[in-house]
């Protein structure tokens, strides 16, 4: 097995980054950690996670729009941040 290398790592992404549940926000603030025990028996619906770094610098409308994304279709990737386009124009220098 070869051995994890550089700071880019699928090991590092995943074991050395807090990975939050942004969709289930607890009282005193932060975030539940991500996942869930059972589909089935949950009353929480799916889960949207990212890092907490990411959470942490997303607003409550980026959060909200990307959980909205995610439940309507749960199996597709979709992107945390949506970035707006300018009309599709272009600025003259």
């Amino acid at each position: 097995m070869a051995k994890p290398r550089g700071k880019g790592t699928l090991h590092n992404w995943f074991k050395k980054e807090k990975w939050v549940d942004i969709s289930a926000p607890k009282k005193g603030g932060g975030y539940e950690k991500c996942g869930r025990k059972s589909a089935k028996k949950s009353k929480r619906g799916y889960p949207k996670c990212v890092p907490q770094a990411k959470a942490n610098k997303m607003t409550k409308s980026q959060i909200k729009s990307a959980v909205k994304r995610k439940r309507a279709n749960p199996l597709k990737k979709v992107k945390t941040i949506i970035k707006k386009k300018n009309n599709g124009t272009k600025k003259k220098t």
